[in-house]
Order: structure tokens, then sequence, then C-alpha cells
């Protein structure tokens, strides 16, 4: 099911976010800034801040975009840290996207490693991270790889798909996007984008020379939990989540104290 949203910057002015989700937009993609912003400041979006605080105020659903001028991968890694700095302790249900769209950087011939060399940083800093370009462009520049490894927003320009328009709460055009994927779902299910990551589902298993013992669960590690499935003396046996998701199994005689001692 798609769902409708739009891509705004500074160049939308001040935006009344409440009239434009009351108009049926149900996510937003906010430029953050552009360039080396590390060493330029003032290449910040100016609205972003704003933006941001306004659509968390009304519910509004956000991703981002970072507009690259970058012609060589070490530039590119310099973006996506510039990116992850204004990004910082914020939250987004949508994408983080590299705005590719300057012929410099089509002329050198290494679109693609460009490319991987900010979404390759970005993906280390815990983002789920894709690609804004226009179809021609993307067609024409990027290989199978990289239009497949990478989430995308495709830019249309011409006839096909004119989008451009109108919305309550914003003074003139704004670009208007469809979504086809549910990243809200994945990105929160995954611990991208500032999330937390979800404690793993876990199989618990013995030592010694017994069945397996399956258990799937969500706890944290170093807690001590019940797991039925296998009788013990006491009726239960007792194990302490790992780190990897797997325990040696005790029963509850032995690890007695220790559930005392961790209550």
């Amino acid at each position: 099911m798609a769902t409708s949203g739009i891509d705004v910057s500074k160049w939308q002015g001040e935006i009344d976010w409440q009239r434009v989700k009351n108009a049926g937009v149900q996510f937003a993609l906010l430029r953050a800034g552009y360039g080396d912003s590390l060493s330029y400041p003032y290449q910040i979006d100016e609205t972003f801040e704003y933006n941001y605080a306004e659509c968390k105020r009304v519910g509004m659903p956000v991703g981002a975009y970072w507009y690259s001028y970058a012609t060589t991968e070490e530039m590119a890694r310099q973006e996506a840290r510039s990116c992850i700095a204004a990004l910082k302790g914020k939250l987004f249900e949508y994408p983080i996207y590299y705005d590719v769209e300057e012929m410099r950087i089509f002329q050198t011939g290494r679109t693609n490693e460009i490319i991987k060399a900010f979404c390759g940083e970005m993906e280390k800093a815990g983002y789920w991270v894709g690609i804004y370009i226009y179809r021609a462009a993307a067609q024409q520049y990027l290989t199978e790889r990289t239009r497949t490894r990478y989430a995308m927003a495709i830019a249309e320009y011409g006839s096909k798909l004119n989008y451009d328009g109108r919305v309550d709460g914003i003074s003139g055009d704004v670009d208007h996007d469809w979504c086809y994927v549910d990243y809200p779902k994945l990105i929160k299910e995954r611990g991208k984008n500032g999330f937390p990551v979800p404690a793993p589902k876990l199989m618990y298993h013995t030592l010694r020379e017994t069945p397996i013992v399956q258990f799937e669960g969500t706890e944290p590690a170093g807690k001590t939990v019940q797991v039925y499935g296998r009788k013990t003396v006491c009726g239960v046996q007792y194990g302490r989540v790992t780190d990897n998701g797997w325990i040696s199994l005790k029963d509850c005689v032995q690890l007695q104290q220790e559930i005392v001692q961790t209550r």
C-alpha cells in the first residue's frame, strides 16, 4: 500500500505542519543539509531543526536527505560525517537519503564508489540509508548492484510522474512522494535511525548431553530466566542469557542462590 509524502527544504519557507498533516500527508523527507557542513556550518539547512521539531510535535513520520557535491570517496565520507553530526539525537522513521544530482559527480566516472563511501559511513553509524536521484541518472550512472543495495527515492521531472503540487500549510509548490515500503516498521524492528535495537529472539541450549531446548524470547543479556521444556528435580530449569543468545541451563538447585542475588 502506497503512502503519501513530501520532501522539503528551506525553499518551502516556514511550514504549518499541523495543516500539512490534516491535508493527508503521511510522511516527510527533510533536507538536513549539503556538502561538508563540519567545515562550513552554514550548509546545515536553516529550516531543518524547525521542521524536525514540528513534525515530531504533530506526529508526522520523517526521513532526511543530504545533498551531495562530492567528487571523491573521501569527500563523500566527510559529507556522511557531516550528516551524522546533524542527525545526532534524532529519530527517523524513514531512510536517510544521499541526494545525488550534480553533474560533476556523474562526470567523475566514480558515482557508484562515491555513493558507497557515503552509505558505508552512514550504515556504520546505524542508519538505514538510501539514494535520492532522478530516474535518467539512475539508469545511466548507477550499477544494478547500487540500485538494489540501497533504498531508492527516484525523482521524475518529466510528464510520466509529475507530482509537484500544492499542499495546505505550504506556500508554493512542493515535491509529492509515494512510498511503497513500510519503512517505519522495518526501521524500528531493526533498531536503525536512532531507534533502540530490540532484544534478540533467543535459543537456549544445554551444554550437557540433553536435547536442545528451544525458547523464543526478548530477555536482555545477563538476566536469569525460567525455561520450560525439560524437567529437573524442581520441575523447571533456569538459565542466564548471554550476549549472543545462547546459554547453558542449570537446574534450580544450582542456580537458586544466583537468582535470589539478582532479583
